[in-house]
């Protein structure tokens, strides 16, 4: 029973409790035992907090047996990204030994909401130190890995969300994604991974709301199903007063979107943006997705993307918004906790992190301001395509998951790759805050996992979740999961 539980739907699950057939108690009996029987291998949560998840849960029986109102999450066993508050006694390391014991003072907004719909937290998920990479490993917990292969790569940085999600530590998990750190984890580990427009879910740092001038970072969650995935956004997304860019409701629920019809649907397809090298596996696999797409009803085109702007120009603005982004999550650092991580820890935290954030450092406003204007033209380029077409679809990643203990690969098919962001075909989304979705693909090799991701228009979010919802029902992919055999 155990097994079957804990791959069964988010949504299945919450049915199940609402209609007594499991209680709150006996779901986050079950997700931990398989933690205790998988994490030591995985590595994807880095804490755990069964007493308090089990407290938790007899309390939210207890609000049953009264006949209380109950919320659309009540009793769901999920996870919580370790770069990101829970104050209820519950270490927040950022995956980082600097910060081992530090306990915060206050919940994020997007946590505060998933438990105010009824979830309860079993523990923060492994996350690279501050979120700098994209794959999970860090000295404080080690390396996440993907159970579809222990020997590779999870992605990141939220790879323990994706890793929990797909070997059933989890209902669901929260995640947050600057350059594709939902999406990519989620093509690594063959979960469903959602981020949303920006401003679609608060991130919540009343003390430097206005001082986040690169607003890459985006809260989305990691799911088996897509429905789960729109039920967990109908629950995080809307305005609140420590985020000022957060805009309105939407104008229906997301849920609404996920069986919706995509006949109307128009789809460009661009399998490497004219930007990136495709493994040839991956290629293959993503082209006979996006046929399956096709016969669920969209009408799909393949289109150039036309960039006014050198490839190595775009690269070169991105890393330099990203330096500067991470360089302020140092100062931001600094500023609440009084830790100057590079002057006082340079000897202890990843080299990766501090060459990073050095370098966003000693860039000038100028230069900082000439990657916003080549930002602005990859906006541009994008925003074309959505003038005749309704959704982009592309590869997630450029590669299968690859060994666990590197950072990337450093050529793909003959061709020369930066290992940092030359696999990724995420982050261009980031730049432009359109919404987009990493959905199953298939697999190559027999076993490794493969992403395709889809675009939508900004605040066409709906649109991207009745496409991932059309491609899901005509290519299920939730019987493949290696832990349910």
């Amino acid at each position: 029973m155990v097994t079957e539980l804990c791959f069964t739907s988010m949504t299945d699950i919450a049915k199940q409790i609402d209609r007594g057939e499991i209680s709150p108690l006996e779901a986050v009996d079950a997700y931990l035992q398989r933690i205790e029987q998988r994490n030591d291998e995985l590595r994807a949560y880095s804490t755990v907090i069964g007493d308090k998840a089990r407290a938790k849960a007899r309390a939210a029986e207890r609000t049953i047996e009264r006949g209380d109102e109950t919320g659309p999450l009540h009793g769901v066993p999920i996870a919580i990204k370790d770069l990101f508050a829970y104050k209820a006694g519950v270490r927040h390391t950022f995956g980082s030994t600097v910060f081992e014991d530090f306990v915060p003072d206050r919940t994020a907004p997007v946590v505060e909401r998933l438990e105010d719909a009824g979830a309860i937290v079993l523990g923060k998920t492994n996350t690279p130190e501050f979120g700098n990479r994209p794959t999970t490993d860090n000295e404080l917990v080690g390396t996440t890995r993907t159970p579809f292969d222990t020997e590779r790569t999870a992605g990141g940085s939220s790879g323990g969300s994706a890793a929990a999600v797909a070997d059933g530590l989890a209902a669901a998990a929260q995640g947050s994604d600057a350059g594709g750190s939902v999406r990519i984890p989620a093509a690594c580990c063959g979960v469903y991974g959602f981020k949303p427009t920006f401003g679609r879910v608060p991130n919540g740092n009343p003390t430097n709301a206005f001082a986040e001038h690169t607003p890459f970072v985006q809260h989305g969650p990691l799911t088996r199903t897509v429905e789960d995935a729109a039920v967990l956004l109908d629950v995080m997304t809307g305005p609140h007063p420590d985020d000022p860019f957060t805009h309105p409701e939407a104008d229906s629920s997301y849920v609404a979107a996920v069986d919706r019809s995509i006949d109307d649907l128009e789809v460009a397809y661009s399998p490497t943006l004219g930007l990136f090298t495709i493994d040839s596996r991956v290629l293959e696999t993503v082209e006979d997705a996006v046929d399956d797409l096709a016969t669920a009803g969209a009408t799909v085109d393949e289109i150039p993307i036309d960039f006014d702007r050198d490839p190595d120009e775009i690269r070169d603005a991105w890393k330099t918004l990203f330096q500067v982004m991470v360089a302020d999550i140092a100062r931001q650092l600094y500023m609440s906790h009084g830790i100057d991580l590079v002057a006082d820890h340079e000897s202890e935290i990843d080299s990766l992190f501090v060459e990073i954030v050095k370098a966003g450092r000693a860039h000038s406003v100028m230069e900082y301001k000439r990657a916003d204007s080549v930002r602005t033209d990859v906006y541009a380029a994008i925003s074309d395509v959505f003038d005749a077409h309704d959704l982009l679809v592309t590869p997630t990643i450029a590669v299968p998951p690859f060994d666990a203990d590197e950072l990337g690969p450093s050529e793909v098919d003959g061709t020369d790759i930066d290992p940092f962001i030359d696999w990724i075909l995420s982050w261009i989304f980031n730049m432009t805050d359109h919404p987009a979705a990493s959905v199953p693909a298939g697999f190559v090799d027999d076993s490794l996992p493969i992403g395709m991701q889809l675009v939508g228009d900004r605040f066409a979010d709906a649109d991207v979740l009745a496409a991932s919802g059309a491609f899901e029902r005509q290519r299920p992919w939730h019987d493949a999961y290696p832990g349910q055999s």
